[in-house]
């Protein structure tokens, strides 16, 4: 039993060193021979929630408070679940080197690409603190409920991401329908309009989109100091933790064919 023990130990061990080996590979690549670097992470979402403050506040007004705050918390939520599905999609087809190599963990490819997100989340995070600060709100010891909804988005983008990678290695196309998918998805999530906008014979069947409830969860915490919808965040958890496994176990049923298709 101690020996089963000590080897299961050191398969963590050596799954987390090559996880955060990875991570930082993705970092480095990203931002290599980039004057900005890391700075991207919020100039996307901060061009975007110029645009949408310039339409929303002045061309067609919409009735929300603290309309910056408001967006730019939408933003950074939508941001690291857009970028970690699109590149998660296609993470197989960019690792030929490391999909060679035997005996190479394939299984943690799309959870290094959600990690990168996540940590490029964590580090636009004070920024957003700041901006919530600046439009006079004031933050609630509910604040300490935000690692709940990241591990919960966590949870839900890496489920995604096994399907979708583990399908674009035989259907090429995955990767470019995915990206329409997800540009329609945007205007179907309260992104740059509240929730209260869909009309209410309509809102049930628009919650079924996961990400609309995680993002009006965020809202609830950081801008409204309520509590978010627990119900509806721990039906969207149980839904996650019956499709991962199903998503982790099709994933490796492909995985033996990943080399030759590749």
């Amino acid at each position: 039993m101690s020996l089963i023990q000590n080897r299961f130990r050191w398969r963590l061990l050596y799954l987390y060193d090559l996880l955060r080996e990875l991570v930082n590979r993705d970092i480095k690549l990203l931002y290599k021979r980039s004057v900005l670097g890391i700075a991207w992470t919020l100039i996307n979402p901060l061009l975007q929630l110029a645009v949408f403050a310039f339409v929303f506040q002045l061309v067609l007004p919409v009735n929300v408070p603290h309309y910056s705050s408001f967006v730019f918390t939408g933003l950074l939520v939508w941001n690291w679940f857009q970028s970690s599905i699109f590149q998660a999609t296609g993470v197989i087809i960019n690792s030929r080197p490391l999909i060679r190599q035997p005996g190479f963990p394939t299984p943690i490819l799309p959870v290094v690409t959600v990690t990168t997100g996540l940590i490029h989340f964590i580090l636009a995070l004070p920024v957003l603190i700041i901006f919530i600060l600046i439009d006079g709100i004031q933050l609630t010891p509910l604040i300490l409920f935000l690692p709940i909804l990241q591990a919960l988005q966590f949870a839900l983008t890496v489920t995604i991401s096994y399907l979708l990678a583990a399908l674009n290695v035989t259907f090429r196309d995955t990767q470019h329908t995915i990206g329409v998918l997800i540009q329609l998805f945007f205007y179907l999530t309260p992104i740059f309009y509240d929730i209260t906008a869909v009309p209410e014979s309509y809102r049930s069947l628009y919650l079924i989109n996961p990400m609309a409830n995680i993002v009006t969860a965020y809202r609830d915490i950081l801008i409204n100091g309520t509590q978010p919808n627990w119900l509806a965040l721990l039906l969207l958890a149980v839904s996650i933790s019956v499709i991962l496994p199903v998503g982790y176990f099709y994933f490796k049923r492909q995985s033996a064919r990943f080399v030759e298709e590749i």
